[in-house]
């Protein structure tokens, strides 16, 4: 510690104004790499039993309706008059003769090619090739086609979610356009015109949609709804169910007041599902006046589902309405199960679990002649599809130039000359990896502890290469935890490892200068988690210098290309409360500067510069939920959106869309061609349920309250 005495801040001044980009300059387009969580674990597809007497023939008749291409999900039977309608605008795709028996019918969700996309698929059967016209997009015995994805959008991208038709009609959620208002989720109704691709709002300005649900008849269309702004809360959003009239949107009135996931039996009778005053979550049923104006005051609702176990995302019958069909979790199972409940006797009758007890099994459907339930799981126990499991998946993007990649781990980053990327991985595999960026020469270099010892906030040095730097540590511990910065030669004959950091107060978020001589870090040794300065080569022993000071939360710092601003995440505007901004600030600690605090209580986390030093890429909430969380897997925070802005603060710009949770985007000056690669590992079904989804309703009032006050959760 010898040489930190002998250096002044005044020492460190002169030595930082001399830390410079190359002298070509940064890129001006480049390559973006995120990370979502446990999103690489899911290999969704849509399948089917049919309803025979309640009985379920020991899984022999599940058919998978879905092509295992990329992730299916939330699928609709179109009705016989929906179908007509369809197949009467698909003249390249309808039969030449008439099929042997009828096909299979699905409208689905697919975030295949790079955007989330609504298809219509006819499965046949006994039906050769020669018989029918060829589809570009056909598949053995499968008509494919896309509905609704971008161009239905005005170009612009969003999430797409939720599909029923109504005769030429598709209604749906989507997300592509921006609410205006900082928190306020971005999902909202839309129909579209399927024979011109005509599409209006059916959602005000204003207010969330979620949820779609068209009434038999087609006229009115049910929501769960926010008009309010989100709050923050992870699990239930506490929405109301909302009616009005699928031509138009007209005649829009409340009739449940907390609701969610509403399904149609008949022109007057929803299914919904809540969380009870009593802590379980279930089905409830609203009756609407047959006659006459309704809202809430004349609707009444009763709890069908009895407590005990987890009942939610219902689908009602509609041909047969003694049942409904249900995702349960019960007590006695770690697992999300399709059942089927007698509304009647009050029983229920399992579908998926002596199918397959140990998968999730996710927000079932019903066919119009209810003869079939669908649902979608992982299709891993079907061994996949060949290469489907991907290191690089690449997402469409607004930005001109700019490839975008979802990544199969967390904090990935390209080396300096873009051959190699560097990434953690958790809770399954858990540990710090190197792959060449082709997909080949995976390496391991360094084997964690889930929640105890992880790598994470890797970062390579701009100067040296085959250097990473990383955070080894619970990513989510307090001031005193134990968390180091090392340093790691992965071009060494055996990954040699230095560590940089002495004390072990959770010393995180490296980000080395661009000249290479030094590595800023946050740490928490004064009791408060602030930024510190040290020598890239020798740690804190070399020199250490304290950047920022006070009793807050700064973190996630990162470097700009030109050496004179760091930006980093703080919650200074509001210490302890667990919302983060974002700021700037010079490597000598003037010149402070706020971009972009997501609301009151928001997150904008992770910032990192563009090569050319015009924008910031960062994730956030900024979004606010996209869908209802209940009806998905695991996310610490299902709201993590990745956005682009410049460095005042202005031109916001989302760049994905999805329910899941995105984050540690990194922004390369490397240039990739917008092709997914494939992963060298086998994919695997890893999938969690909700982690505060728990087997009582006490566990899961305490994981509520414990995740709700994690300050960082997962960022």
């Amino acid at each position: 510690m010898e040489r930190q005495k002998k250096l002044s801040f005044v020492t460190l001044i002169i030595l930082l104004s001399g830390v410079a980009a190359d002298p070509e300059g940064p890129s001006t387009r480049g390559t973006i790499l995120f990370g979502t969580l446990e999103r690489s674990s899911y290999y969704f597809d849509v399948y089917t039993l049919p309803i025979l007497d309640s009985q379920f023939n020991g899984g022999s008749d599940e058919l998978k309706i879905t092509d295992s291409h990329s992730i299916n999900y939330n699928g609709h039977f179109p009705s016989a008059s929906s179908l007509s309608a369809l197949l009467s605008f698909l003249p390249n795709q309808t039969l030449a003769t008439t099929p042997a028996q009828p096909p299979l019918q699905l409208i689905y969700v697919s975030e295949r090619n790079g955007s989330s996309t609504i298809f219509f698929d006819a499965l046949y059967f006994g039906v050769s090739d020669h018989s029918r016209r060829r589809s570009t997009l056909e598949v053995s015995n499968r008509v494919q086609v896309p509905l609704v994805g971008v161009q239905q959008s005005n170009g612009l991208i969003g999430m797409k979610d939720r599909p029923n038709v109504v005769g030429d009609y598709l209604v749906y959620v989507s997300t592509h356009q921006n609410s205006g208002v900082p928190r306020k989720s971005w999902a909202a109704v839309y129909s579209t015109h399927l024979r011109t691709g005509s599409t209006r709002r059916l959602t005000p300005r204003g207010e969330a949609d979620f949820s779609p649900a068209v009434s038999p008849s087609g006229v009115w269309t049910a929501v769960a709804s926010s008009g309010r702004r989100w709050s923050g809360e992870e699990q239930e959003l506490y929405t109301d169910i909302y009616v009005f009239r699928t031509e138009d949107g007209s005649d829009r009135v409340k009739v449940v007041e907390h609701g969610g996931w509403p399904s149609w039996s008949d022109e007057s009778t929803l299914y919904f599902h809540r969380k009870s005053d009593d802590g379980w979550w279930s089905i409830y049923k609203a009756s609407l006046p047959k006659s006459g104006p309704f809202g809430v005051d004349s609707v009444v609702t009763e709890r069908v589902t009895p407590p005990g176990l987890h009942a939610f995302t219902p689908s009602a019958s509609v041909a047969n309405k003694s049942f409904i069909a249900v995702a349960t979790r019960r007590p006695n199972s770690k697992y999300r199960h399709i059942e089927l409940f007698d509304v009647a006797s009050k029983e229920f009758v399992e579908v998926t679990r002596p199918i397959s007890p140990m998968a999730h099994h996710y927000n079932p459907f019903i066919s119009p002649d209810s003869t079939r339930v669908g649902y979608h799981r992982c299709r891993a126990r079907d061994n996949g599809r060949k290469g489907d499991h991907l290191l690089l998946e690449n997402i469409q993007t607004p930005l001109p130039g700019v490839s975008v990649f979802r990544v199969d781990g967390y904090f990935p980053s390209f080396s300096p000359d873009g051959d190699r990327i560097a990434y953690a991985q958790w809770p399954h595999d858990v540990g710090l990896y190197v792959i060449n960026r082709d997909g080949s020469g995976l390496r391991k270099l360094f084997t964690g502890q889930d929640g105890t010892k992880l790598a994470f906030g890797m970062v390579w040095d701009l100067k040296r290469k085959g250097v990473l730097y990383a955070s080894i540590g619970p990513i989510f511990g307090s001031e005193g935890d134990k968390v180091d910065v090392i340093s790691v030669n992965i071009d060494d004959e055996e990954p040699s490892f230095n560590k940089l950091t002495t004390g072990g107060e959770n010393n995180a978020f490296p980000a080395p200068s661009p000249d290479g001589k030094w590595v800023i870090f946050r740490s928490g040794r004064s009791g408060h988690k602030n930024l510190y300065i040290m020598d890239a080569l020798e740690g804190e022993k070399g020199a250490l210098y304290r950047l920022t000071d006070g009793p807050w939360t700064d973190t996630m710092p990162n470097w700009s290309p030109d050496g004179n601003w760091i930006v980093f995440s703080s919650d200074r505007h509001n210490p302890g409360s667990g919302s983060f901004a974002l700021y700037m600030i010079h490597p000598n600690g003037t010149g402070l500067t706020k971009l972009l605090q997501s609301g009151s209580g928001g997150r904008v986390n992770h910032g990192w510069f563009s090569p050319d030093m015009s924008h910031i890429i960062f994730t956030t909430d900024w979004a606010g939920v996209s869908s209802e969380p209940i009806s998905n897997p695991h996310h610490y925070q299902p709201y993590g959106e990745i956005f682009t802005m410049k460095l005042d603060g202005t031109g916001i710009t989302r760049l994905s869309h999805n329910s899941y949770e995105d984050g540690t985007p990194s922004w390369s000056p490397i240039q990739v061609g917008p092709v997914d690669v494939a992963h060298p590992t086998e994919p695997q079904c890893t999938i969690r349920d909700c982690n505060w989804l728990n087997d009582s309703p006490t566990s899961w009032v305490d994981s509520e309250r414990s995740l709700s006050t994690r300050p960082e959760c997962a960022r």
